[in-house]
């Protein structure tokens, strides 16, 4: 099984050796499957972008999936269509419906599955908002750090839950595997969030018996820039231009050595436009909302227009909007002013 070490020491090779360490996982996934046998899984954001020019560079017919859930940037749907070999999928329901069926997707999937669980009554979720122990509902200090502070969200007026994602855009995929029996590679890394390490330390980048390749895993999101610099990638018009950042400080320079980040001009992330997992942890510089607001107005009205009160007294939404002002301004009032900022 993977160790931390070794996906730490992945993570700090230089960026030719992991593109050569990508290709050979490319390679060893076509290898068992054969190459009519697997697909790319395409959001049409920019490590997807990357991933499907890695696998096109060896295998050029291997198969693109794209789910339209409705809820990308339109910049991303148009970029999308300028790739050939692209199958469109759609899920089967809206993402109001979504909400007004199961909840809201707030603070992040683990949190949103829990307090979700936690309603309904579910052991180990109650004993994780309590600070106790998932399974032996002891102390416990790391569900104490991590948990407890949510407990608040219990009593909300409205549902909280974490099925859009796998409604929305992880059934139409399995459905289409099926159907197919093609299985995908899929552009995730880990250290974008602990949930995904921790899938990477269960299988590393080629998980043979869940069906999944993610020979991106151990890049970093600065090895997914330089990629698309180095190799003059074009990438959804959405991110703007690829540029080097030191304190503000821009520059042009591909070999600059004095410590500078690359970053994009524009969006530094294009998953579905309304979501809300991590939107806490945008503290500096605009929030997601806050940029959807000035680059998107219409679709920033329908996100935080509209919702009403049930007959149960839940808040859900409304065919004017998804009603997200009055989930944002509750948890600002729980968590502190500018908690989500909009």
């Amino acid at each position: 099984m993977p160790t931390i070490d070794e996906l730490r020491m992945l993570q700090a090779l230089p960026l030719d050796v992991k593109i050569g360490k990508t290709k050979q996982r490319i390679r060893e996934w076509v290898n068992y499957y054969g190459e009519d046998g697997v697909c790319v899984s395409f959001s049409g954001g920019k490590d997807s972008t990357v991933l499907l020019h890695l696998v096109r560079q060896l295998y050029p017919n291997v198969q693109a999936v794209f789910v339209n859930t409705g809820l990308e940037y339109p910049e991303i749907q148009s970029f999308v269509k300028t790739f050939d070999n692209v199958t469109i999928l759609r899920p089967k329901m809206r993402f109001d419906e979504v909400i007004s069926k199961y909840g809201y997707p707030i603070i992040s999937k683990n949190i949103s599955k829990m307090i979700r669980s936690v309603k309904e009554q579910r052991k180990w979720a109650m004993n994780a908002i309590q600070g106790l122990d998932c399974r032996t509902g002891e102390p416990c200090g790391y569900c104490e750090d991590r948990y407890a502070k949510w407990r608040s969200l219990i009593e909300v007026d409205f549902n909280i839950s974490d099925k859009c994602c796998g409604i929305m855009k992880e059934k139409p995929l399995d459905e289409h595997e099926r159907k197919t029996e093609k299985v995908p590679f899929v552009a995730l890394l880990a250290e974008e969030s602990e949930r995904r390490q921790q899938a990477w330390l269960k299988t590393g980048c080629n998980a043979f018996e869940a069906g999944k390749s993610k020979p991106l895993s151990f890049w970093t999101e600065q090895d997914v820039l330089a990629y698309i610099r180095e190799y003059n990638l074009p990438i959804a018009s959405v991110y703007g231009d690829v540029v080097y950042d030191n304190d503000g400080v821009q520059y042009d320079n591909l070999l600059c050595d004095c410590g500078c980040k690359l970053k994009t001009t524009g969006a530094s992330r294009t998953g579905c436009i309304f979501c809300v997992f991590g939107a806490h942890l945008e503290k500096k510089g605009e929030g997601r909302f806050e940029r959807l607001k000035k680059t998107h107005p219409r679709q920033y009205e329908y996100c935080l227009g509209g919702g009403a009160y049930d007959s149960d007294g839940l808040w859900k939404p409304t065919k004017k909007g998804l009603g997200m002002k009055h989930v944002f301004d509750t948890l600002n009032e729980l968590y502190g002013k500018d908690f989500i900022r909009y």
